[in-house]
């Protein structure tokens, strides 16, 4: 192979000056020369090129087209399209944070017997989400419960210390405040017109997974018996995938709006179904913490049943005290010494049949109601007693936080 000739740089003088014209020979063996030079150059370019198939060299066949597994005509580009999961997501993912817990405990077993030291930690993690652009966020109150340290973190890793201003248990619902400002915030819905087969999208932080996102429908609402009898909570329904650590997160709608705070799950082989507070009851908690650091709770004093027609008659065959219509209802079955319910009136075996002019069909829904009302403001209940119907005045009391 004739050796290389070095590749001219601008500036260096030429190896050798080309062959006067006019000298036909000359003019020949220096054009052989230069061939001889490009080929030895470009060869190596070209068998690389046929082996990628873009070029061939000089009497090479081409390779035979490849066998069609489809005649289908080429697609047409779709227009891009909303996804209305997306654009909630977007409008409220911002403002979901993880929320990092340390509780401290004493060990009674600390230093005896190798028992591990006095002070225990642990650790939890839960959700929550901003509602007010200074710092103020709504988780759910089994979250914080006890917690020694509370630790925020957006997702894009901004990370603060929290504070938490107040928890409720009986709703389930804690306020925390960061030392910020300028945060983004998410938007509240109404849960009152929250209907069942309505898309469902949870975000949260389950299992240790930051920033999840899981949809759903609303299966139910008003579910009053989710978590047992005598909830105050008229939770909401759905069958989004919600794990530990989707607590204290929010459930929002189609339109990007907050309406419920996810917070308990009921899990079957085959089947989860996962319970959320409507937003509508956590607003109304979360005010009542921010004005004076807890929630106020009515209470009047009875222990109710549910009745039913068989029911009924079991009670009535077994004493003349009680002798109550053969229907479905709602039974005074304990009125509380000096509670509201005695003051105004109410005894046992009362049926009652409405709770500020509106009927109630079962315990949970007098709860719900009374819950609704004010301590110290008048509240109307319309009662049955034996075949006598009556109208009667109550004034809740404050329910002991203890």
């Amino acid at each position: 192979m004739p050796a290389r000739r070095p590749i001219p740089r601008l500036g260096q003088p030429q190896a050798a000056l080309p062959p006067r014209l006019g000298n036909p020979a000359a003019l020949l063996r220096a054009a052989g020369e230069r061939a001889a030079g490009l080929a030895s150059v470009f060869a190596p370019a070209l068998l690389l090129a046929s082996c990628n198939g873009a070029l061939l060299l000089p009497g090479q066949n081409r390779p035979q087209e490849r066998t069609r597994i489809s005649d289908a005509p080429v697609a047409v580009p779709l227009k891009p399209s909303s996804n209305v999961i997306v654009d909630a997501v977007q409008k409220v993912g911002p403002a979901v944070v993880r929320i990092d817990t340390v509780k401290r405990m004493v060990n009674s077993l600390g230093g005896v017997l190798g028992g591990g030291p006095a002070i225990q930690q642990q650790q939890g993690q839960g959700s929550g989400f901003i509602t007010r652009s200074d710092g103020v966020l709504l988780t759910n109150a089994h979250v914080v419960e006890g917690s020694s340290e509370v630790h925020v973190t957006l997702p894009d890793g901004r990370s603060f210390s929290g504070k938490v201003l107040g928890a409720d248990p009986l709703t389930d619902v804690a306020v925390v405040k960061v030392v910020a400002s300028r945060l983004p915030v998410a938007p509240l819905g109404d849960s009152a017109k929250v209907r069942p087969g309505e898309w469902a999208i949870a975000i949260g932080n389950p299992l240790g997974l930051d920033n999840t996102v899981t949809a759903g429908i609303i299966s139910a609402i008003q579910r009053t018996n989710a978590l047992g009898e005598g909830q105050r909570v008229p939770y909401i329904q759905t069958d989004a995938a919600v794990n530990p650590g989707n607590s204290g997160g929010p459930l929002i709608n189609d339109r990007g709006e907050v309406i419920g705070i996810n917070t308990a799950i009921r899990q079957a082989p085959g089947a989860g179904l996962s319970f959320a507070i409507p937003i509508n009851t956590a607003r109304q908690i979360a005010a009542q913490i921010l004005e004076r650091g807890f929630a106020s709770h009515p209470y009047i004093g009875v222990r109710l049943q549910a009745l039913t027609p068989q029911l009924a008659r079991e009670i009535n065959g077994a004493t003349d005290e009680c002798q109550l219509p053969e229907v479905n209802g709602v039974v005074v079955v304990e009125v509380m010494k000096g509670s509201p319910a005695d003051q105004g009136g109410l005894k046992p075996c009362d049926m009652i049949e409405q709770v500020d002019n509106k009927p109630v069909a079962n315990p949970s829904e007098v709860q719900l109601a009374v819950d609704r009302g004010r301590v110290g403001q008048l509240l109307s209940l319309k009662v049955k007693r034996k075949e006598q119907a009556l109208i009667l005045s109550l004034r809740p009391a404050e329910l002991p936080r203890s």
